[in-house]
């Protein structure tokens, strides 16, 4: 069975950059949409970025877009997200997550289109 788990997360300043990295194990993540989604205390689960299987297609949320940018290496079986001028409220537990169908820019929000969750990575911005 599909299994992710997340990694990358951390402390940083407020305009600071992180990696995060999402490795799959079980299966490779050629066919699988991966989208990271992130959830703040006291705050609902909300979608941050997605990503096509190939790659070639992504979705940004309008609050990280032009800051956040997300990548995948298949060969590696690993997805990533690039966050830059991180903003206190970026801070959240952000989880990773793949879904074996086609890519669209509407499934990006959805959480329950997604069925395979890591266990989260926390990302702190304060000064």
């Amino acid at each position: 069975q599909l299994q992710l788990v997340e990694s990358g997360g951390g402390l940083v300043q407020p305009g600071g950059s992180l990696r995060l990295s999402c490795a799959a194990s079980g299966f490779t993540l050629d066919y699988y949409v991966i989208g990271w989604f992130r959830q703040a205390p006291g705050k609902e689960r909300e979608g941050v970025s997605c990503i096509s299987s190939s790659g070639a297609g992504t979705n940004y949320a309008d609050s990280v877009k032009g800051r956040f940018t997300m990548s995948r290496d298949n060969a590696k079986n690993t997805a990533y997200l690039q966050m830059n001028s991180l903003k206190p409220e970026d801070t959240a537990v952000y989880y990773c997550a793949a879904r074996a169908a086609v890519f669209s820019q509407n499934m990006c929000r959805i959480t329950e289109l997604f069925g395979s969750w890591g266990q989260g990575t926390q990302v702190i911005v304060s000064s």
